[in-house]
C-alpha cells in the first residue's frame, strides 16, 4: 500500500530475561542474617535482590515464582574437587586439569597442573607449553595452574607466571610445606593451599599473615582440634572434597557435619563453630578462588551476586545447625537455571 511504513527491527537488542522469584520458608544469604518468608529475586545470571517474600514481590515485576519447602542457602563452593561429579548443592568448584589441552572441558574454576621433574624437564616443554595456552585458551571461566611440582626452582617460575598473567594458584601441603611455598613465592591472597593433614602453630601463623585459604579437605574431618585451631586463630578456610591420598569424593556439608561431631565428642567448643563451618563451605571456597567480591561473586545471595544456590529439606529456628544435619537437597540452581 503507497504510503504505508515498514516497521524496521531493531538489532543487537534483546528482550530483557524475565524477572523470577524463588521463595521458601528461609533463606540464608550468608552475607547476610537469615531470611523467614524470604525469597531470592533473579534476573537471568544475576540477584536483583533477597529479603521478605511479601515485600519484594510487590516492588520488583516478578512473572515467575517458583516456591520452595525448606531452606535456601548460597551456592555451596567446593575449593579442591574430586574427579567425580559435584556433591549435593554444589555450584562453583576447583578442578585440577592434568593437562593445557582439558582447559575448556570442566565447568567451574579451572587449574591446570604443572608436574614438572625437573626444571630441564619445566624449560625444555613444560613452560612454553602452559605459556602457549594460557594466552591462546578461549576462556569461559577463570582459569588458575595447580603447583604439583616438588622441583624448588620450578615452582619460582610457577610462582611469577601467576603473578604476570594474575592467575589463581593452587598448592597442595601434601607435597610442600608452607615455608617452602613461601620462600618460592607461592602463597599471598591470590593463593588457597589444600590440606588433609594438622598444622602447627607456625604454619598456621604464615598461612594466616599471607591471607592464603586453608581449604580443608579428607581426611580433615579426623582432625577436628586442628581445624577449631585455625577458626579461633582467625586462619580463612574452605572446605574440599577431594583427598589427596586419592580417596573417594565426599560432600562439603557431611564433611562440615563429621568436623562438628567430632569437635563434641572431645568436648572443644567455638562459638558459632555451626555458623563459620557453613561460611566456609560458601563464602569461603569463593575467597579461595577469588570470587567473592563485585559482580557476579558467588557464595553468598546479594543484589548483583551471581544467582547461585542450593535448597535443602530442612526446617527450624536454627538454620546452620540444620544444614548440619546433613538434609536432602531438593535442587541447585547454578547461574540463574535449575541443574
Amino acid at each position: 500500500m503507497a504510503g504505508a511504513k515498514r516497521a524496521v527491527p531493531v538489532l543487537g537488542r534483546r528482550a530483557p530475561a524475565p524477572v523470577v522469584a524463588h521463595s521458601a520458608p528461609l533463606v540464608l544469604p550468608v552475607c547476610a542474617a537469615p531470611v523467614r518468608d524470604g525469597t531470592v529475586v533473579i534476573r537471568g545470571e544475576r540477584v536483583l535482590q533477597v529479603g521478605s517474600r511479601d515485600e519484594l514481590l510487590s516492588c520488583f515485576p516478578v512473572t515467575r515464582e517458583i516456591r520452595w519447602p525448606g531452606l535456601i542457602v548460597a551456592g555451596l563452593v567446593d575449593a579442591c574437587s574430586a574427579p567425580a561429579p559435584p556433591g549435593p548443592g554444589v555450584t562453583t568448584r576447583t578442578t585440577v586439569l592434568t593437562g593445557p589441552a582439558d582447559l575448556t572441558s570442566l565447568p567451574g574454576v579451572s587449574y591446570v597442573e604443572v608436574s614438572s621433574a625437573s626444571e630441564q624437564e619445566w624449560e625444555d616443554h613444560d613452560r612454553d607449553a602452559l605459556i602457549t595456552a594460557l594466552r591462546e585458551v578461549d576462556r569461559p571461566c577463570p582459569v588458575g595452574i595447580a603447583a604439583r611440582t616438588r622441583d624448588p626452582q620450578v615452582l619460582e617460575d610457577v610462582a611469577v607466571l601467576a603473578r604476570t598473567f594474575g592467575l589463581r594458584l593452587l598448592a597442595g601441603l601434601d607435597r610442600h610445606s608452607p615455608m617452602a611455598l613461601d620462600e618460592a613465592g607461592v602463597l599471598g591472597p591470590h593463593c588457597h593451599v589444600a590440606c588433609a593433614r594438622p598444622l602447627d602453630p607456625g604454619e598456621r601463623k604464615l598461612l594466616r599473615l599471607r591471607r592464603s585459604v586453608v581449604a580443608l579437605c579428607p581426611p580433615g574431618q579426623t582432625r577436628a582440634a586442628d581445624v577449631l585451631a585455625l577458626l579461633e586463630e582467625g586462619n580463612r578456610l574452605a572446605l574440599g572434597t577431594r583427598d589427596p591420598a586419592g580417596g573417594g569424593p565426599g560432600d562439603l556439608l557431611g564433611l562440615a557435619a563429621v568436623v562438628r561431631e567430632r569437635a563434641r565428642e572431645l568436648g572443644l567448643r567455638v562459638r558459632g563453630l555451626d555458623r563459620r563451618l557453613v561460611e566456609a563451605a560458601t563464602l569461603g571456597g569463593a575467597r579461595a578462588l577469588g570470587l567473592d567480591a563485585g559482580p557476579g561473586r558467588i557464595g553468598s545471595l546479594g543484589p548483583g551476586s551471581r544467582a547461585d544456590f542450593a535448597v535443602f529439606d530442612t526446617r527450624g529456628r536454627y538454620p546452620y545447625s540444620a544444614l548440619m544435619g546433613r538434609p536432602p537437597c531438593l535442587g541447585t540452581v547454578t547461574g540463574g537455571t535449575l541443574t
